[in-house]
């Protein structure tokens, strides 16, 4: 089976696409880093719905995902985003954890993501 890499870097690829089904490394709020958990969220979170439909699948079809928080105070406010976004009926198994530290100052959430394709 062939391996597809979207948006290769030294370090890591955004999303390996294999068997059926894209992994997306983890997503961390770019545009909204230093802000809150609620706007990192949700720019996380549109970041994978782009990376999804570049690799050629969408939210419905996710299988896993992984969630962490500097501070798991803030799990409801991250959970607010995420139930409005997780498509109904197609929930993904998910475990979400706190981590003291994340990629760098001002990131508070980062989120991993597997699809079906």
């Amino acid at each position: 089976m062939s391996i597809k890499r979207l948006h290769v870097g030294p370090r890591m690829s955004q999303a390996v696409i294999h068997g059926g089904v894209a992994y997306l490394a983890g997503q961390v709020a770019n545009n909204a880093k230093g802000k809150s958990v609620t706007d990192q969220t949700k720019d996380i979170l549109t970041a994978i719905d782009g990376l999804l439909a570049e690799a050629g699948t969408s939210k419905s079809k996710l299988l896993t995902a992984q969630i962490w928080l500097t501070d798991m105070k803030t799990f409801a406010e991250m959970n607010a985003v995420w139930d409005g976004w997780v498509a109904a009926g197609n929930t993904p198994a998910r475990a979400t954890v706190q981590s003291p530290a994340l990629a760098a100052p001002g990131y508070d959430v980062e989120i991993m993501v597997a699809a079906a394709i």
